[in-house]
């Protein structure tokens, strides 16, 4: 039976939409709270829109849903320069808290080094006071080591980005916003000025793109992730528009070769009953599903009278992944280690029944305090004819312990939850045979 469903061009419409930004009204109530909090201190003005800029990904138009931490500056009047000038970082950093603390005197708020951070439910804003320059660019502060001013060119970022889009046919943000949804799908712990930064030489390398729009998102995407597989591996990249360095947090070109395959398997699969369910591989349930494979997961959950209590993560927390998390697993048998899970997967070689397995945190570049998260989905005709396919996610340590009861291809997923927002996720396949 041929899925009747939305052409592909309807799919990938259909899945930006679905991964727009929400909280819209949100945002922009707090961002117009927070300036009127900063005009009423520095100018005795209750604007809630004059001196600050929206920057970072919401503000260059390449967020989407989920999104946690946002960024604005503030412009503080020139006036000020002599007073701060000479030593004054922290000076300026903890006024501008005390003034955002006397309009929110509830919420949780700190100085971190170049911004003053306030806590939302939901989301955080970082904002950063700031002095203009006449080139545009504006100074701000660093407290560490003693202190010192820095240049930032956000404008220079925000035009480049208004200019390449209206010049690639609307597609620059789009890919912008499609390559997030990967990142966040796969734990691939990349910048959102990173991830603009690539789409956009990429865009610009290539004119294949210039005319076409969602129709031809199915190949876009395939050479886009071939594209950042082949990228040499480097510590910054140069922005676009200002130039300035970007840093480089973790390796992307392993994920992107295995995305640029399963984009391969996706177009092969066009027209197909699994087409949807081959991109949702690559960007996550917010791609439209396909009716038939609706059908076919219904029909397998009420196995024997059984369904699936399987949670996902994205239901349950926002998610906005900013860092990198790797888990491997400790196979032994009766007290003695015999290898680590991924070295074996490598190896292409069977599991076998009858093992403990120790899950574990091999690396985690989370700052600060954080919560563990683990889920165990067990998966196959056993799981369901047992009632165990478990799948719920539950707070935990830095490791866990299972045992291979039952064939199947089962999965061991691990996130890391930080004031609210899933921030790092990994996951391992674990085949028993």
């Amino acid at each position: 039976m041929k899925e009747q469903t939305l052409s592909i061009a309807e799919k990938f419409k259909q899945f930006l939409s679905n991964i727009k930004v929400q909280n819209d009204a949100q945002i922009e109530l707090r961002y117009g709270e927070i300036t009127s909090a900063l005009n009423k201190e520095f100018r005795d003005t209750e604007s809630k829109t004059s001196n600050n800029l929206q920057v970072g990904s919401y503000g260059r138009w390449t967020a989407i849903k989920g999104i946690s931490d946002l960024d604005m500056l503030y412009i503080v009047p020139a006036s000020q320069w002599e007073k701060y000038k000479d030593g004054g970082q922290s000076a300026l950093l903890e006024r501008t808290k005390s003034a955002i603390k006397a309009r929110y005197p509830r919420t949780d708020m700190y100085v971190d080094r170049l911004v003053v951070r306030v806590l939302y439910t939901n989301f955080h804003v970082e904002v950063q006071p700031v002095f203009e320059q006449e080139d545009g660019s504006f100074k701000y502060p660093d407290t560490y080591n003693g202190g010192s001013w820095k240049t930032t060119k956000p404008r220079a970022e925000i035009s480049a980005m208004t200019e390449f889009v209206a010049s690639k046919n609307k597609n620059l943000r789009r890919l912008c916003k499609m390559v997030r949804a990967w990142k966040n799908k796969h734990g691939v712990g990349m910048g959102g000025l990173l991830i603009d930064t690539l789409a956009h030489n990429f865009l610009r390398d290539t004119k294949d793109y210039d005319e076409k729009s969602y129709l031809y998102y199915d190949w876009m995407s395939r050479d886009f992730f071939k594209y950042l597989s082949e990228l040499p591996r480097q510590d910054y990249y140069a922005a676009l528009g200002s130039g300035q360095r970007v840093r480089v947090k973790a390796a992307f070109q392993k994920p992107a070769k295995k995305a640029y395959e399963l984009a391969l398997k996706a177009i092969d699969a066009a027209g197909k009953d699994n087409e949807s369910a081959k991109w949702q591989k690559i960007y996550g349930r917010e791609f439209p599903n396909a009716e038939i494979v609706a059908k076919a997961s219904a029909s397998l959950e009420s196995f024997d009278g059984y369904r699936s209590t399987e949670q996902f993560v994205e239901d349950l927390w926002p998610v906005d992944i900013r860092y990198s998390l790797r888990i491997d697993c400790e196979v032994s048998q009766n007290g003695f280690r015999d290898y680590l899970l991924r070295e074996f997967l490598g190896r292409r070689l069977p599991l076998k029944r009858r093992k403990s397995l120790r899950f574990f945190i091999e690396s985690c570049d989370v700052p600060g305090n954080y919560k563990i998260l683990w889920k165990v989905l067990n998966r196959g005709e056993e799981a369901f004819r047992r009632k165990c396919t478990r799948g719920s996610i539950n707070t935990g340590g830095k490791e866990i312990v299972e045992r291979t009861d039952f064939h199947g291809d089962h999965i061991v997923e691990c996130y890391i939850a930080k004031e609210g927002v899933i921030v790092a996720k990994d996951r391992i396949h674990v085949p028993i045979e």
